[in-house]
């Protein structure tokens, strides 16, 4: 470390990992041998950087198996440490033990110096046990609540823990994946509904949650107003916020009557969740109490069960693969040892159903017992974030409890499959508890992580920007212009007097975020702002663009998110829409400004 470092490092309380490790290590923090041989491969990677011939020596030593050379070249290599820098080597260890940790987990461990100085392409080293193994530096893993934060998605306040606010920004990625469940709810026959956010007691005494769930749920009391009529009785009892919506959605089946030939029925819900969630398990978004899950819940004939558990299960597959987020497991969830309801033969039967759906499917499972919901067995959907922790998203449940306590039935003929000849003409529909992303605010918070703050343009808060590169009046209201055909819509711009009315949108017109930036900095300076903001589309027009009627595209943002078939996708849009050519250079291609909004459609329809 040189001297510019060393003050650095000294100013901002900044050490390296070997200094931190080999100073926990002499104080009696790190003991094992394999954390102090973690130390010395990290010392390894500083040894290297600074061209030092020792680690030569201690690859020859390491090969042989020598392991008392662990302990001395640690201790050469912390008498190099200051007497000034040691007690805040010494209070860093405490703080990072979890780091080291975390690090030990991984079959790479990072080599790398200072974080102030180090060069972030300088070379890898090969480890001793085989030349064809390279260790890489290894990068911190994103955490959502940064890249909430950095990118204005969403924020949190004191006055109400574990309810995230979200910003604009935020608000139009959480529409964007509503917008996105809805359209496919169309294929899957599910009609979306509007139930109440707060029900009586005396209902989740009927379903079961106040006996057994009681303690996550939010209690609520009127004022005491009393009246005559039948649906005024009990107003002063206590009420509940509703953790989940699958009493409601039996309110609903039950006001109706229904011939078995109308069934599946498929209920879809949106409305907001709460849940009393312990203050020391919320995080971020991924454990909140308030929190919005795409409920579905679908009414069914006993012989239906198969097919509509595969549904959903396809309907899983189909939103991972959309989305890009790779590998998932599946876990099935059984009874609890205590807190459920029905009978042992119901739920003997429910588990038995979930079992050969998920061995008709073809797909790896493992089993979870004890941790079904306490109406019946599920399947839950687990994905691993960037910490290498597992969350459940979407969750398949069969109940045949609630169905029963609610008194739910359906008509069928004599001679169907399942006529009951004790109740003849009537039949207790079977009920699936179904949600494909789950809480859509943990859900949110893997993607975050997953794009790392790049999000594709079909979600993207920030899908374009127009950059002028003068001032003059004609080209910043060419930018004006060009940005309301790009958007699709004419929007109101503050400070000016606009005549003209806005004119009615309709739900099915493509429309788009595209700012401008006007200022007077340099280009230079507006297309790093632009990066940095993470713009996947940044358009630059100038005078020259004026006559022909063009504008410069740089798409490079917007292939840094991709993977390898969707950049494959992209490259035969713009080819389509621009020319073959246009890729040599994907900094400044030149597009026609009418073509651009028709450039953006084909962007949102293939998810990119």
């Amino acid at each position: 470390m040189d001297s510019s470092c060393h003050n650095k490092c000294r100013g901002r309380s900044l050490f390296t990992l070997t200094d931190i490790d080999l100073a926990g290590a002499s104080r009696g923090v790190v003991t094992s041998s394999k954390a102090l041989a973690r130390s010395c491969i990290r010392l390894i990677g500083r040894l290297e950087a600074e061209n030092d011939q020792r680690v030569r020596d201690f690859l020859a030593e390491r090969k042989e198996g020598k392991k008392a050379f662990f302990s001395n070249l640690a201790m050469r290599r912390l008498q190099v440490v200051s007497r000034r820098q040691r007690p805040f080597a010494s209070s860093a260890v405490r703080h990072d033990r979890r780091a080291i940790r975390i690090g030990s987990q991984w079959p790479s461990i990072a080599l790398r110096s200072c974080s102030s100085c180090a060069p972030l392409n300088r070379p890898a080293v090969r480890t001793a046990s085989s030349d064809a193994s390279i260790v890489q530096p290894h990068t911190p893993a994103a955490d959502h609540r940064v890249l909430g934060t950095a990118q204005e998605l969403f924020t949190s306040s004191p006055y109400s823990p574990g309810s995230p606010l979200f910003l604009p920004n935020g608000t139009h990625v959480v529409n964007k994946l509503i917008s996105f469940l809805r359209t496919q709810y169309r294929q899957y026959g599910f009609r979306e509904v509007l139930t109440p956010n707060i029900y009586k007691r005396s209902l989740w005494e009927v379903s079961g949650h106040w006996q057994n769930y009681k303690d996550d749920m939010y209690e609520v009391r009127g004022r005491g107003a009393t009246g005559a009529t039948e649906g005024e009785a009990g107003e002063d009892e206590s009420y509940g916020l509703k953790p989940m919506n699958c009493p409601g959605h039996c309110l609903l089946f039950k006001s109706q009557n229904h011939s078995y030939r109308e069934l599946p029925v498929r209920y879809a819900d949106f409305s907001p969740l709460h849940r009393n969630e312990i203050s020391g398990s919320l995080s971020g978004l991924t454990r909140v109490r308030r929190f919005h899950q795409d409920d579905g819940h679908i009414f069914c004939r006993p012989q239906q069960i198969n097919r509509e558990i595969a549904l959903a299960l396809g309907f899983v597959d189909m939103v991972m693969e959309t989305f890009k987020l790779g590998q998932y497991r599946l876990v099935l969830s059984t009874r609890p040892e205590k807190d459920f309801i029905g009978s042992l033969e119901l739920w003997d039967s429910a588990e038995a159903q979930l079992r050969q759906a998920l061995d008709d499917s073809g797909r790896p499972w493992e089993m979870n017992e004890g941790d079904g919901a306490f109406y019946g067995p599920k399947i839950d959907i687990q994905l691993q974030d960037s910490d290498g922790k597992f969350h459940q998203l979407s969750t398949i449940q069969l109940d045949m409890n609630l169905p029963q306590r609610f008194g739910l039935e359906y008509q069928v003929a004599e001679g169907e499959e399942d006529y009951v000849p004790a109740t003849p003409g009537r039949a207790i529909p079977v009920l699936i508890h179904r949600a494909i992303f789950g809480s859509l605010e943990r859900f949110l918070a893997l993607l975050i992580e997953h794009y790392g703050g790049r999000w594709p343009f079909w979600l993207s808060p920030r899908q374009a920007i127009i950059l002028t590169v003068q001032q003059d009046e004609t080209v910043l209201h060419q930018a004006q212009e060009a940005a309301a055909k790009f958007a699709g819509f004419r929007a109101l711009l503050q400070g000016h007097n606009q005549a003209e009315q806005p004119v009615p949108l309709s739900s099915v017109d493509p429309t788009f975020l595209v700012d401008v930036d006007t200022s007077s900095q340099s280009l230079g300076k507006k297309i790093q702002r632009a990066k940095q903001m993470k713009y996947n589309l940044i358009f630059v027009l100038g005078s020259r663009n004026l006559a022909d009627g063009t504008i410069e595209l740089d798409i490079s943002g917007q292939m840094q998110s991709m993977d390898d078939a969707s950049a494959a996708k992209l490259h035969s849009i713009v080819e389509r829409h621009v020319g073959r050519d246009a890729l040599r250079n994907p900094r400044a291609v030149k597009v026609k400004v009418d073509d651009v909004h028709d450039l953006l459609v084909q962007l949102e329809k293939g998810f990119l």
